[in-house]
């Protein structure tokens, strides 16, 4: 079951019967107008969504629930402006606590193991979609949609308006959590800089191609050595070809985990994630995780994820600032904005309204961006049809430990968030669409010059390319904190690259190992492949690669102007 078109004002009215005697329409009224604005519905529309959720929410009145979601900006508004206006409009109290991301999944695994009911919904990422899937821990909204929530579920939710729902969707076609905000890891570079003529003459003259958008991990090097070793200073500021971070902290697995071994090209092809080999080198038959080592038909410690190791490494040592190695994810983020930076590979579009503030280095005089961002350059293993990034999709996920009349009043509360009455102005505020019809709004036509490229990406058919953690990772949890540990050891020097990667393959197989022993996570749990000679799986088709006789080729650019109206020329036909 879809919900695919948004039901006319006069179609709820109708099912409304006479509406709700106590209904306070006119708080609903009171926020439209002040606050819900602009939106993809007229007011009057607005009105008739808000009364469905005063009539649906009359059996719940008073009651008190609780939510959580990490704290970041798009979360902040529903906390603390949402939350009181859906309590104001409905009766229904809501407590929207934000916490840190690890926290968030602290909690919902205590619920899991427990069966203690500690939150009444969860805004988490989509990335433990393969763990809910097979946990049966949580609610498929598409069966709850159908059955026990149906005269719970707004009937304009349009579901398929939702950009995500791919990432959220199990490999049994159910839908089980609801997008709630997305951002993307892309890249990210000086636009003033790259279009300077006498630097894009002093490149040309270099490295014989154009100064422009990296195309490739080729380019990207090469601009990274051009502006850290050649150029070295503008306007007297020392600067830097790179931006990274290398702290040992678990901030460095998300590095990893979010997608940069599919950057390099590790995984198989495939869109939201590759199949049978996803970007963690998971490979997965008939829905089984059956081993992540190159012995077993993964690919974690295949020549590709090795070379994308090592690449990270060469690069933090001889172009990012000599900080940047002792820095987690938090302090990284901001460093691009204090202006002696040209490029970054990878660059959370989350950031973009702490970098398009008036009055700091990388904002011009007139508030518009000095620089822009674009698709990530991909690796010499990449190859056309496979995902080129990562994107987070923070999204709500409803436990079957919660009483169902609990659970009714938080699904209320969820899709009040992500209604299209209050979707647009959300995004205004946090930057995190969810909507293609809030991001193709005419208001976001206006913002786009200040947004750096952000609209752009979202409009282009290049972001499906961009995907959270997919269905291959069986337990996320378990197997995420992994990466960090295994990562540092090859940062600091105390284990290579390859020595690093053997070591995580080995680990994440010996937790699949334990799934498989443990048998709860039903029939597309865990079933390890008996081990081989890697070189059988290096030639076979597909992940895992065997190493390439070049992993350096020629670098590629694009004229970044030329990209965007390659975009909008595609999204015109």
């Amino acid at each position: 079951m879809r919900r695919t078109t948004m039901v006319a004002a006069t179609s709820i009215v109708a099912l409304l019967a006479a509406g709700p005697a106590w209904a306070d329409m006119a708080a609903a009224e009171k926020w439209i107008t002040e606050e819900f604005q602009p939106s993809t519905l007229s007011q009057e529309e607005q009105m008739a969504e808000m009364e469905w959720f005063i009539q649906a929410a009359e059996p719940f009145r008073g009651m008190e629930i609780n939510v959580v979601s990490e704290t970041i900006t798009t979360h902040e508004y529903e906390s603390k402006v949402l939350a009181p206006a859906f309590t104001e409009i409905t009766g229904i109290q809501v407590t929207h606590d934000l916490i840190g991301e690890g926290d968030v999944i602290e909690k919902l695994q205590t619920q899991m193991q427990s069966g203690r009911n500690i939150y009444d919904a969860y805004i988490n990422d989509s990335d433990l979609i393969g763990t809910h899937f097979r946990y049966d821990q949580v609610v498929p909204l598409s069966d709850w949609m159908d059955g026990e929530g149906a005269d719970v579920t707004n009937p304009g939710l349009d579901i398929e308006d939702f950009m995500g729902i791919s990432f959220t969707t199990g490999p049994d076609g159910k839908i089980y959590q609801l997008p709630d905000q997305q951002f993307a890891n892309l890249y990210w570079f000086r636009y003033d800089w790259f279009t300077n003529p006498e630097l894009q003459a002093q490149f040309k003259e270099m490295y014989g191609y154009d100064l422009g958008v990296p195309v490739n991990w080729s380019a990207y090097a090469d601009i990274a050595e051009f502006f850290t070793e050649h150029v070295q200073e503008i306007d007297g500021e020392r600067v830097y070809g790179h931006m990274d971070y290398g702290k040992k902290d678990p901030s460095l697995g998300w590095r990893f985990t979010d997608a940069w071994l599919s950057m390099a090209g590790a995984g198989d092809k495939g869109i939201p994630n590759g199949l049978p080999v996803d970007e963690w080198g998971i490979r997965v038959e008939d829905c089984k995780p059956v081993g992540s080592s190159v012995s077993r038909g993964g690919a974690t410690n295949g020549p590709a994820a090795v070379f994308a190791l090592t690449k990270y490494i060469d690069w933090l040592k001889a172009y990012a600032p000599p900080e940047a190695a002792g820095m987690t994810f938090s302090e990284a983020g901001p460093v691009p904005a204090q202006g002696n930076v040209a490029q970054q590979i990878f660059w959370y579009t989350a950031f973009t309204a702490d970098m398009a503030k008036e009055g700091i280095p990388v904002v011009d005089e007139n508030g518009e961006p000095k620089w822009r961002m674009a698709p990530s350059p991909r690796g010499p293993y990449w190859e056309e049809g496979m995902k080129l990034g990562y994107q987070d999709a923070g999204s709500w996920t409803l436990m079957k430990s919660t009483p169902v009349d609990r659970r009714k009043a938080a699904w209320l509360y969820a899709q009040f968030v992500v209604s299209k009455t209050v979707s647009l102005k959300k995004t205004h505020v946090g930057l995190t669409p969810i909507r293609d019809s809030d991001i193709r709004h005419e208001s976001f036509t206006e913002r786009a010059p200040m947004l750096g490229g952000l609209v752009e990406f979202y409009r282009s058919p290049a972001r499906v390319q961009w995907t959270p953690t997919g269905t291959n990772v069986p337990d996320y949890p378990k197997l995420a904190q992994l990466w960090w540990q295994n990562v540092a050891d090859a940062v600091t020097g105390a284990k290579t690259p390859q020595e690093a990667m053997d070591s995580l393959a080995e680990q994440q197989d010996e937790v699949l190992r334990r799934l498989e022993r443990a048998g709860i996570q039903g029939e597309c749990g865990p079933e390890l492949n008996e081990e081989r000679d890697p070189e059988y799986w290096l030639s076979q088709p597909g992940a895992p690669k065997a190493m390439l006789e070049n992993e350096k080729p020629q670098g590629m650019t694009v004229d970044y102007d030329e990209l965007v109206k390659s975009w909008q020329d595609a999204n015109a036909n």
